[in-house]
């Protein structure tokens, strides 16, 4: 639960409150004045479509006012001045960042600059916690990672200071993001990764769609915080101590029997083994295990080889869509936190049907379902604005356009998820997924990116662009293998039997021994209800 609120903290505590020019008038005299007066310094449509072409009227009239020093009625014309200061709507923000540091108009970059380095975090996290993961183990990188993010929240929390000044402050800030960034991602690929590990091939996909299912309820659980706490600086300082608590899951959290015997850590991995066959009231298959052991004592350590190339670039695609359509939940509706509850439960919706699918078609098909169905949706945008007028009836239809393009786009990701673990072997899993992520990372950047900049051009433009990059990944899936109800790879040649090379590439043939041995160690066996006889 933990990650999602990291990530989804910047929608709050950066919120862009509906905003306008403050105009030299309400300087000098502090008072409101009516909107007739006001009227006079917007600029009309004529003067932003001859002045400031390349941006939208709607961007234009509220970051430029008109030049017009005398204050009779008339239409406004002539050049344009850009505001150095604005006033801002207080009807859901106390304060925001962006209030608090001006973030908008022309320097709407330094907000997307945090996210930027957020998810650089991000992409550093998931390479570098990925790594320590496979080689000291996926609990003790648990532990450290709840840790950075305590820390880095709290920096977050208290480093900005306005003594500080601006320029000290969000140097601070960024520092604080990017501590908080690199442990989520240690804290949610190998929370992931044991999880996958720890149950057989059945429970793997119930396991999987569970914690994307824990993902929106820490969404959730950042609503209702970010509902009644509506300072961004007591935001933060609620969520940092809400971090806290789960600096104890290292002193509860098993370690991955898989790792520890991929490792050599035979007897440790044992006795995790016998209490969870005894937690489940099942007896522990001793003479499996045995063999088991003995399997792995005659295998190498490789390391990932290469044809995991396709497995990047859909997680590429995927975060680009995944993250461009979720930074705006909080913008689809004039009530954020409706808007973003809408989301959360979206989300939900999408795990759930996605559970029930994969079931049944497996991996590659659910994912093509997905992906076609947030692309048919996105080029819907385009005839929608061309046929319905302004007003509330065009506000509520796209409403429901994205609160799809979010039910797709999440279902796509959850799966994505799934099968992005049960194609690593476990001897460098966390380290593929890792560099895997790292990649990914960069697509979220690029969302985030693509979601600030071309808005400012047309509020659509961010998702026909991820409509056509959806296509994209429905070309990828294709390719990859199937993963449903298969055992999860141990080593990369268990990975090639599975068909990850390309399509007209010969795959060695399993012999007879290799197929009693895989059957004999298989982790249903393992953890299987045995006769007397054979409990030890």
């Amino acid at each position: 639960m933990l990650p999602p609120i990291m990530v989804y903290t910047w929608i709050f505590t950066a919120a862009t409150p509906s905003f306008r020019c403050r105009i030299s008038v309400e300087d000098m005299c502090e008072i409101k004045h009516p909107d007739d007066l006001l009227s006079r310094y917007i600029p009309s449509e004529s003067q932003c479509r001859e002045y400031k072409s390349q941006i939208s009227v709607r961007e234009c009239q509220r970051c430029y006012q008109n030049i017009n020093k005398s204050y009779s009625y008339g239409e406004n014309n002539g050049p344009l001045k850009a505001c150095k200061s604005f006033i801002y709507d207080r009807t859901y923000y106390q304060s925001t960042l962006v209030e608090e540091w001006s973030m908008v108009c022309n320097e709407v970059s330094l907000k997307s600059f945090v996210q930027t380095i957020f998810f650089f975090g991000y992409m550093i996290g998931s390479l570098i916690f990925g790594i320590l993961s496979d080689k000291l183990g996926r609990r003790p990188v648990m532990g450290i990672s709840f840790f950075i993010i305590s820390l880095g929240s709290f920096i977050c929390a208290f480093a900005p200071q306005q003594k500080l000044g601006f320029e000290i402050s969000y140097v601070l800030f960024l520092v604080g993001r990017f501590l908080v960034a690199c442990a989520t991602r240690g804290v949610a690929l190998t929370g992931f990764v044991i999880g996958v590990e720890l149950v057989g091939p059945k429970q793997r996909l119930f396991t999987g769609i569970v914690i994307e299912y824990f993902f929106a309820i820490g969404q959730l659980i950042l609503l209702a915080f970010a509902y009644m706490i509506r300072t961004w600086r007591l935001l933060h300082i609620a969520l940092a101590i809400l971090s806290v608590p789960f600096l104890f899951f290292y002193f509860i959290l098993p370690e991955s029997p898989r790792w520890l015997i991929s490792k050599g850590y035979y007897d440790e991995a044992e006795k995790i083994l016998r209490r969870v066959a005894k937690t489940n009231k099942n007896s522990f298959n001793s003479i499996t295990y045995q063999r088991l052991v003995a399997e792995e004592k005659k295998k190498e350590a490789l390391v990932p080889v290469q044809g995991h190339g396709l497995l990047h670039l859909l997680r590429f695609v995927q975060n680009l869509v995944f993250y461009g359509v979720s930074q705006n939940t909080g913008a689809w509706l004039r009530n954020p936190y409706i808007s973003f509850a809408a989301g959360a439960l979206i989300e939900i919706a999408a795990y759930f049907v996605a559970h029930c699918v994969l079931h049944r078609w497996g991996r590659k098909a659910t994912y093509g379902l997905f992906v076609i169905g947030f692309a048919i949706f996105a080029f819907l945008v385009v005839p929608i604005q061309m046929l319905m007028i302004k007003g509330n009836g065009q506000q509520s239809l796209m409403f429901i356009v994205n609160v799809i393009l979010k039910f797709f786009a999440s279902g796509s990701y959850a799966i994505i998820y799934i099968y992005a673990n049960e194609l690593f072997p476990t001897h460098a899993r966390n380290t593929g997924i890792g560099i895997c992520s790292m990649v990914a990372r960069i697509g979220a950047i690029i969302g985030t990116l693509l979601n600030d900049l071309l808005t400012r051009v047309w509020l659509y433009f961010p998702i026909i662009v991820f409509g056509f990059t959806s296509i994209v990944a429905v070309a990828f899936i294709a390719i990859c293998p199937e993963t449903f109800n298969k055992s999860l790879p141990q080593t990369i040649e268990d990975v090639e039997q599975m068909g990850l090379a390309w399509p007209w590439r010969k795959q060695k043939p399993l012999t007879c021994a290799q197929i009693d041995d895989n059957d004999d160690i298989n982790e249903n066996v393992l953890l299987k209800e045995q006769p007397k006889k054979n409990i030890v």
